[in-house]
């Protein structure tokens, strides 16, 4: 039996200096609010979303975000949290801080507000985190029966984060049609559990013209710290119409692959999540046999803002036949998305893609 289901945050908040307005959106969600970030974003915003909470009369407590989304991590700042006794958490910063937050609001059963400080994935929307272990191997996703109660997006504070940040938010981004089409093609389940809606189908593709459209301009844009309406329209394909479209459209090769990759250790993961998954989003491609043009515009639309199209660029150039096996077999396990790609990949299949990615994007003129 089909069953379609759409799921959002309860509000989203977008704009040049709307960080300033965080305080006044606490007391409705709970008031004395857990506040967490990371050193170096806190040091960025800390003064000022301070002084918008004092100014808002909202009490608070700051903890320190140890850099892994983990179970261990998430254990310990809950522990903080309810000593603290605090009635809403905030979350500041990027991918992996947030998914810690959404975990302990849920561990919590408390309201959850996010503020990316980088327009650089689409987890902020979604009501679902990505686990890892404390030593940063992929371990499950996690998922939750709300998502966050408010997300902020500051485009100033995102522009003036480095546009390698940005072009990974546009490379994550553009996964979110590639995928959902192969969700709907396969008959396979949404992130939310459901069927994929019209809905969510419509945003996906709207989230990936509007990176094409407008993608290269904002990059340029944000190269020079500036704020432009292709900005503004591409953070919010990155973080609003990304994170809706992949949550109730679903996920299939390129996120799975990129899960993959941490089945092996090296320089590769000192590359950003959503340069990680340009290369699974190629190798999907090549694994449901889109047109060498298609496939073509992706690696010339990548190059123009310096994603890695290459093994050499992945650091997996030395990497054995053997290893690339082993990325496959992790991206096609039980509880990942591969088989909303295919259920009859095998590892190998997945490695020689890997390796046909390489070959085609060497040609790519």
């Amino acid at each position: 039996m089909s069953k379609f289901i759409f799921s959002s945050p309860g509000k989203y908040v977008q704009g040049s200096g709307v960080l300033d307005e965080l305080g006044d959106y606490l007391p409705d969600l709970g008031g004395k609010s857990f506040l967490i970030a990371d050193d170096v974003v806190w040091g960025i915003i800390g003064d000022r979303v301070q002084k918008s909470l004092k100014k808002a009369n909202v009490a608070f407590h700051y903890e320190r975000f140890n850099g892994e989304a983990s179970a261990s991590e998430i254990t310990r700042l809950a522990g903080i949290a309810r000593k603290a006794g605090t009635q809403v958490v905030v979350g500041l910063g990027g991918g992996k801080t947030l998914d810690t937050v959404k975990a302990i609001a849920d561990e919590l059963k408390q309201n959850v507000v996010i503020v990316p400080t980088v327009a650089s994935t689409d987890a902020p929307c979604s009501a679902l985190s990505v686990i890892y272990s404390d030593e940063g191997v992929f371990e499950s996703y996690r998922f939750y029966n709300k998502n966050p109660d408010l997300v902020l997006v500051d485009t100033h504070v995102c522009a003036q984060a480095p546009v390698r940040l940005f072009a990974s938010g546009i490379a994550d981004g553009l996964a979110t049609f590639v995928e959902a089409q192969a969700v709907l093609r396969s008959h396979s389940r949404s992130m939310v559990g459901g069927d994929p809606t019209i809905a969510g189908m419509a945003i996906a593709e709207a989230c990936e013209k509007t990176l094409l459209t407008y993608g290269y301009s904002a990059y340029t844009s944000v190269e020079q710290k500036l704020v432009t309406p292709a900005v503004e329209a591409v953070v919010e394909a990155n973080t609003l119409l990304s994170g809706l479209g992949f949550e109730n459209a679903g996920l299939a090769g390129a996120h799975a692959i990129h899960n993959g990759f941490t089945a092996i250790s090296g320089d590769i993961h000192h590359l950003t999540h959503g340069e990680k998954v340009a290369y699974g989003t190629l190798t999907q491609m090549v694994l449901e046999q889109r047109p060498d043009e298609e496939i073509a515009k992706y690696v010339r639309f990548y190059r123009a803002i310096k994603i890695p199209t290459t093994l050499k660029e992945m650091h997996l150039e030395n990497e054995s036949f053997a290893s690339l096996v082993k990325i496959g077999a992790l991206a096609g396990g039980e509880g990942d998305t591969l088989g909303n790609l295919n259920h009859n990949l095998s590892a190998e299949d997945v490695a020689n893609a890997i390796l046909a990615v390489d070959a085609f994007s060497k040609t790519v003129k």
